[in-house]
């Protein structure tokens, strides 16, 4: 059986500097703490806990009014790749402890652009999961007329001046389809295309990929909407399919047929944990 893996597998330069920054911050001190999950990898999480890291989780990324939910000895809060809204960014800085902002670059500026937008009178419009944190922090920047949609059916009313931008691992056909029913609706529109160029380049590689392979492998988080939607882009296009999050959930059967087996992963899964999948596909094959 032969392996293939992908370039564009595993940890992407946004992920890898919220490690960075977190690691740094737990050698410096104690009593830190991710609000919310740094990533969406469990197998991370953990790790970064056997740092000393740890997770405090408020709902919707929002805090409550009493501040019940603030571990005791909160000493530095690390704000995680997703981002957070406006309003949790301020009650952050207002809790006297240190602020480490790991938010992920490509995100950061998809909040910028939702906040000129609305600033130079535009209604926005967010291409997105609306429940993602990711997109949560986005629209606190948007204005209140804001509007997250997955889907082009679900666009209403639009005023006429309109500006759009997408959550940063939305796939670019979306976007498409999206920009394509909105020039009917307003007189002028303003887009920012803001999806992040690994994960293009990630998707791109994926397919390429399931085209030519027996099976793919898609390793990482099932809390992880990129991985998530790599297995999607798998499924679609008619090859047989595994999500897994580790080497754990493989099983022998699975590759008796297979002669070919591509290997993807989401921006936040790990080397270590590909290596493992690779390790255990091999002992297979011996």
């Amino acid at each position: 059986m032969k392996i293939k893996k992908a370039e564009t597998a595993g940890f992407c330069f946004g992920v890898k500097r919220a490690l960075e920054l977190t690691l740094k911050a737990a050698r410096e001190g104690s009593g830190v703490y991710t609000l919310g999950p740094l990533i969406h990898n469990p197998q991370v999480v953990n790790r970064l806990r056997e740092e000393g890291v740890g997770v405090f989780e408020i709902s919707n990324c929002y805090f409550a009014t009493n501040n019940s939910q603030v571990p005791l000895n909160l000493k530095t809060v690390v704000i995680r790749t997703h981002g957070v809204s406006k309003e949790t960014n301020e009650h952050l800085n207002s809790l006297g402890v240190k602020v480490v902002d790991a938010t992920c670059p490509f995100v950061k500026k998809a909040q910028q652009y939702a906040k000129l937008l609305h600033n130079e009178g535009y209604q926005v419009i967010i291409l997105g999961d609306a429940d993602h944190p990711e997109v949560i922090g986005i629209k606190s920047y948007a204005g209140p007329d804001a509007v997250v949609v997955t889907e082009p059916e679900q666009i209403g009313r639009l005023h006429k001046k309109v500006g759009v931008v997408v959550q940063t691992t939305q796939p670019i056909e979306r976007l498409q389809r999206l920009l394509e029913k909105i020039v009917t609706l307003c007189r002028e529109l303003k887009v920012y295309n803001t999806i992040c160029n690994s994960t293009l380049e990630r998707l791109k590689e994926t397919a390429q990929m399931a085209r030519n392979v027996d099976m793919m492998l898609v390793i990482g988080g099932r809390n992880s909407a990129n991985t998530t939607q790599l297995a999607r882009l798998c499924e679609s296009l008619g090859v047989m399919t595994h999500h897994i999050e580790t080497s754990d959930e493989l099983r022998k059967e699975w590759f008796e047929r297979v002669r070919t087996v591509g290997i993807t992963a989401g921006a936040s899964t790990p080397d270590w944990i590909i290596d493992d999948v690779i390790e255990r596909l091999k002992e297979f094959e011996g």
